[in-house]
């Protein structure tokens, strides 16, 4: 007999839970078994025809005794069901609920009843896997298309998460506003602050009212979604951030920190002085507002030093150690300095903590330390009970990475999390072991799909790669995952096959990766059909391993910030006429004196990347990405189904070579215009400027490949429909390739150049 045969015995659902999160498990079952009821009782026992369905704190001790066996491991699901359709389904947690049911009725109904007559025991391989900058539902993306928010959070809970960000803006950009031409406004429009959802009695009146609604109501919104799934709720938000001046025309004395990049922004900004008991009691008043409206917060994550917000007399600080008069004195030595500003940090976190878990006891506070490089040991020894951190490497300091690409071990610049970094060193665990000790957590960043790589493409095959990285963190005793961008819109990826590794792995992780996609590929195609699809993916994966990264910042928010798919790739951009240009520089997340304008290797006072990277990058990609990437797309192209999966991986495979071909050009653009204007003979010039030329044309090709792409329908990038941003593309970036096209062909013979004085120059002329 197998499990379905024993479920179609089934009834009646039974359990003691009020909220929705039953109701939800419920409607799972109806999909396969549509005879069963609930039945809400306080009463758990074994009833015919019945399964009780319950989270271990809602048992009596009796009950305990009576249902579980003895030795159960701190986080589990376990299930108990015998031929006649009688048993129990019982989580020690309830963001485990939801996801094992629709594990179990995906991919376990086909087992015998055998194993699960005496109670079978699913141990999570990871005890929380939270999101960390949810791209979808509360960041930039949250404005994408046709976004059916309920779908995607039973997305989360399929895929294995726990606790999922909540408060996005109820609108496409925040209310800051700056100068004409200045972009900073855009930098608070994702992880918003406390204040943009309630006020406390020191800064009523400073948002409008129905601002503060709007957004709370969204917030509410994915916070009743979150519970109806059962994952925990909580905030992302960079703080302490800055406040509108009026605030200081109030309060002059309490103002704190300058947090503003002074290259991005036209105007000073500022936030409170987090030193005053004032403004302390002012963040208390505000958790506490809030946490009254969405009792079950469970979390704060709250990322700093960026993005309008900064904690005093810091060293990473954009403008250096400053901030009010309550906490540095006198000039100290650095030593000191970093001792008063990160204990300063610390108390911010604990009158948070200490204020939310008065409403819910289980309420932890979350911080990345990358920002806090100056601080970082007073941070670190300051941790204890539910002040918990995350990160790429607790051996980092700052944002160096301490880890290599594994096919190039001259690069350290990778993404955090992401599919290049594969290793971990053994002097992470006895760091975190010992935090853990503490009461405190450590998540480890985790990253495949939809934000730190490939940004802003859907979907992206890489399986194994990303069940390697699972095994890595596993085997090396991690509890906890930060998993970067959250998962995909189910409508938008119906096969989100690097998730799908992820929800078997935190429910099986015994079960070998072949296994998993086998079984995977053959739920959508026949035999034959499933092994090209394997082939497929292999050499892709093969493809993308060799992907050198040619800018940390472009793989990600960079793509679309700096408009790489509408900009048109020129030897002189200032050649093309301003009024030519107003059509992606309008929608650019940059500034008129910002030398990225003209110089693709260059942002504000970063480099980038340099003339010699870029000419080992192109060959690398040439030789090492093209050729892998090119072979997956024939496999697939080659083998006569109907298969939808197969058309769909084609075209996400084509999508991530365009993205790639694009990566490459960059880095031959870079090349080429160095190298021609840096040459001291014609042969040397014309040799670079036909480099130039090729790539241009090689672009315009890909650009039409592009175009073709869209045309198949199939949603493989993220865009919004209500208007374009600088944060992401709009529904309109097909009709801006075809000005791009035209623009590239226009400027082919240019000869290339850069003027290297861009920053002096733009920023001695008017702003508009």
């Amino acid at each position: 007999m197998t499990l379905y045969q024993a479920l179609n015995e089934v009834a009646t659902l039974s359990g003691d839970q009020t909220s929705s999160l039953l109701a939800s498990v419920a409607s799972e079952f109806y999909r396969l078994f549509p005879k069963i009821s609930i039945a809400q009782t306080k009463k758990t026992s074994y009833t015919p025809h019945q399964i009780c369905v319950a989270l271990t704190k809602q048992l009596s001790d009796q009950e305990k005794v009576a249902l579980l066996p003895a030795g159960l491991p701190e986080s589990y699901i376990y299930l108990k069901i015998n031929e006649s359709g009688i048993g129990c389904l019982i989580a020690s947690q309830p963001y485990y609920l939801h996801g094992f049911v629709q594990y179990l009725l995906s991919d376990l109904l086909t087992e015998e009843i055998g194993s699960f007559i005496n109670g079978r025991v699913f141990e999570p391989a990871f005890k929380t896997h939270r999101v960390a900058y949810d791209y979808f539902l509360t960041q930039e993306g949250r404005i994408t298309q046709g976004l059916d928010r309920d779908t995607y959070m039973r997305e989360l809970a399929r895929n294995g998460f726990t606790h999922v960000e909540v408060n996005g803006l109820g609108s496409p950009m925040a209310i800051e506003t700056g100068p004409k031409g200045e972009v900073y406004p855009m930098f608070y429009t994702y992880c918003p602050a406390l204040d943009q959802f309630v006020y406390s009695s020191l800064n009523k009146g400073i948002y409008p009212y129905y601002y503060l609604s709007a957004n709370l109501n969204y917030l509410k919104e994915n916070a009743a979604l979150a519970r109806k799934y059962g994952l925990i709720p909580g905030l992302l938000s960079f703080e302490p951030r800055a406040v509108p001046e009026e605030f200081f025309n109030k309060y002059p004395m309490l103002r704190g920190a300058r947090i503003d990049h002074p290259f991005r922004s036209f105007k000073p900004r500022y936030n409170m002085t987090i030193t005053h008991p004032k403004v302390l009691a002012h963040y208390a008043e505000m958790i506490q507002k809030l946490m009254k409206e969405v009792p079950d917060l469970g979390f704060m994550n709250i990322w700093t030093n960026d993005s309008g917000a900064g904690f005093e007399h810091t060293k990473s600080l954009y403008v250096g150690r400053n901030g009010g008069a309550y906490l540095v004195r006198e000039w100290k030595d650095d030593a000191e300095i970093a001792k008063l500003a990160g204990d300063n940090a610390l108390r911010f976190f604990g009158v948070l903590k200490d204020a939310a878990t008065e409403i819910n006891p289980d309420f932890r506070i979350i911080t990345r330390m990358e920002s806090f490089y100056g601080e970082h040991d007073i941070i670190m020894g300051g941790l204890k009970g539910k002040l918990d951190i995350e990160t790429a490497s607790l051996i980092q300091r700052g944002w160096d990475m301490p880890y290599s690409h594994p096919m190039y071990s001259d690069r350290k610049d990778i993404n955090a999390g992401c599919v290049f970094q594969q290793d971990f060193d053994e002097r992470e665990n006895p760091i975190f072991k010992a935090i853990e000790e503490t009461g405190s957590q450590v998540s480890f960043y985790y990253a495949y799909g939809p934000q730190t790589m490939f940004a802003p493409l859907m979907g992206i095959p890489y399986p194994r790669l990303t069940r390697k990285r699972l095994e890595t963190l596993h085997k090396n005793g991690v509890n906890y995952l930060a998993h970067m961008g959250g998962t995909f819109p189910p409508e938008k990826v119906p096969y989100n096959i690097n998730h799908e590794v992820l929800r078997n792995y935190q429910i099986n992780k015994d079960k070998s990766i072949d296994e998993v996609l086998e079984s995977y590929a053959l739920k959508h195609m026949n035999v034959r059909d499933s092994k090209v699809l394997l082939k497929a993916w292999d050499t892709a994966e093969d493809g993308i391993l060799g992907y050198p990264n040619i800018s940390s910042l472009y793989s990600t928010i960079g793509f679309t910030w700096y408009r790489l798919w509408v900009r048109p790739f020129v030897p002189d951009i200032e050649k093309i006429p301003q009024a030519e240009r107003n059509f992606y520089e309008d929608f650019m997340c940059t500034i008129p004196h910002n030398p990225n304008n003209v110089d693709l290797s260059k942002d504000v006072l970063f480099t980038l990347t340099t003339p010699e990277r870029s000419h080992e990058d192109a060959l690398r990609i040439d030789n090492n990405v093209l050729p892998k990437l090119d072979e997956a797309i024939r496999i697939l192209e080659q083998v006569n189904s109907h298969a939808p999966i197969l058309a769909d991986q084609t075209v996400r495979l084509k999508a991530l070579r365009s993205w790639i071909v694009t990566q490459r050009n960059i880095a031959v653009w870079v090349d080429s215009v160095y190298g021609f204007m840096n040459a001291t003979n014609h042969s040397d010039k014309k040799r670079y400027k036909l480099a130039m030329q090729d790539m241009i044309k090689n672009e315009i090709s890909n650009c039409e490949d592009l175009i073709l792409l869209f045309k198949s329908g199939l949603e493989f990038i993220a865009l919004t429909d209500k208007g374009e941003t600088p944060l992401m593309y709009g529904v309109n970036l097909p009709e801006l390739l075809v000005k791009r096209i035209g623009l590239m062909k226009a400027h082919i013979n240019d000869d290339p150049f850069i003027d290297h004085n861009y920053i002096e120059r733009m920023a001695g002329m008017p702003i508009y």
